[in-house]
């Protein structure tokens, strides 16, 4: 039976909303004075605007079903024209204040997806992404062909510390930058979320679910196609723009496929399922891109761990798992199932430390290196067999017993065990 809408059920979503919006602003206030170093600012900085990235894919991919290989497209040229844009205004030719370099960068998104989007949206599904690969492709050759524009090899630097301060601020210090950043992509994702809450939202998960009823009803799949990728440029232009003026400099790397990849890779993490997908997978996804690989040469061993793990376990990327972890963690609090749930713990640990100590002793094997490994308060010799018979003794531990304590804590809560009941069946073999 549907709940039937009231005005309290409606007021009660509204206020819900509204102090989920409030909290993530909070969040981002809050974030560079709880990781205030340097280097946390730059990572922070640069979640945002992977941040937006991914929810200009997400409007691709999520809502209107369009794998695309080559986003980087979009965003790169909004980065190489807000390069452009910033030493222009540097030079006093135009009058442009750093925090609306972002719209030069969404308007170049949004003019290129209009040049070439008639033609690409005609088709959808494998065609649509290899011609999106193709487009991508000879996007990252022309960076090479016209150095007049793309700077050759070496790119495009700018300053981003031009004009009059703008209430005191000049953008040099990375935390003004980062509130910048900040600022668009709070912005972009409420204009993301409601935009997908709106009748053109809602046709562009119709051209996704059944092309065939949006024409029975009067549109044409291909205009709506064709929107959504202008759309998806848009935001896209904007998220180059954001990187633009983060990191000073744009090269042909911003257009390569590496660039799409990471994009396609974050969101696909996150999940494309739910809005709030691409915001969780750009976070994991630079944590284990730009944080990780400050402290290991293994993090894209990692990265390919947790993009393996999640195809195959949660098809729905990890947003798919935060309701049914949380009512389960939630009914085994409320009916003192302490217990299994002690054990689930354990046994995901032992899992956990078998596998990160596994890759480490194998990086540093690998290397050669001759000083002991320095992990969880000990000192680790990778040439020593005793080390890798107690490693691999626990990675056992974990991979023979986490199923079994799952379902043993699920038998516990009864009736309780809902929706991750249905999500662990896709992982028997």
């Amino acid at each position: 039976m549907s709940m039937i809408s009231t005005p309290q059920n409606n007021q009660k979503h509204f206020s819900l909303l509204l102090l989920a919006w409030l909290a993530f602003a909070i969040i981002i206030v809050i974030a560079p004075h709880v990781f205030s170093s340097s280097l946390a600012l730059s990572h922070l900085s640069r979640m945002g605007t992977a941040i937006v990235l991914g929810l200009s894919y997400n409007i691709l991919l999520g809502s209107s079903g369009m794998l695309s290989f080559g986003h980087a497209a979009f965003s790169g040229l909004g980065t190489f024209m807000a390069i452009h844009a910033m030493n222009f205004a540097g030079a006093e030719l135009i009058g442009l204040p750093l925090p609306l370099v972002p719209i030069v960068g969404g308007l170049t998104g949004l003019g290129f997806a209009f040049i070439i989007g008639y033609v690409i949206t005609r088709t959808s599904g494998t065609t649509f992404a290899m011609i999106t690969l193709g487009i991508g492709q000879m996007a990252f050759a022309s960076a090479l062909m016209f150095p007049i524009f793309f700077g050759g090899e070496g790119g495009i630097s700018t300053n981003r510390v031009y004009g009059d301060p703008l209430f005191g601020w000049n953008f040099g210090p990375q935390i003004q930058v980062y509130y910048l950043i900040g600022t668009w992509t709070f912005i972009c994702s409420l204009a993301c979320f409601y935009l997908m809450r709106t009748p053109l939202g809602s046709l562009f998960n119709g051209v996704r679910d059944n092309p065939e009823r949006v024409s029975f009803i009067g549109f044409n799949p291909h205009i709506v196609r064709y929107i959504a990728l202008m759309t998806a440029g848009l935001f896209a232009g904007i998220g180059g723009a954001l990187m633009a003026i983060d990191l000073e400099i744009a090269t042909a790397e911003n257009l390569s496929l590496h660039q799409s990849g990471a994009v396609l890779l974050f969101t696909f993490i996150g999940g494309i399922g739910s809005f709030i997908g691409p915001i969780i997978g750009a976070i994991v996804g630079i944590m284990l891109t730009a944080f990780l690989s400050d402290y290991t040469p293994a993090w894209q061993m990692y990265l390919g761990l947790v993009f393996t793990l999640v195809v195959v376990y949660a098809p729905g990327g990890i947003s798919s798992l935060i309701k049914p972890t949380w009512d389960v963690l939630k009914s085994a609090l409320q009916g003192h199932h302490y217990l299994p749930l002690l054990k689930v713990v354990l046994s995901a640990t032992a899992l956990v430390v078998g596998v990160v100590t596994t890759i480490e002793l194998a990086y540093h094997y690998g290397e050669g290196a001759v000083m002991p490994l320095q992990m969880y308060g000990l000192e680790l010799s990778s040439a020593s067999l005793l080390t890798w018979i107690v490693t691999l003794a626990v990675l056992l531990t974990g991979m023979l017993t986490i199923k079994k304590a799952g379902r043993a804590l699920l038998a516990s809560l009864d009736d309780n065990i809902s929706s991750l009941e249905v999500a662990l069946q896709g992982s028997e073999v």
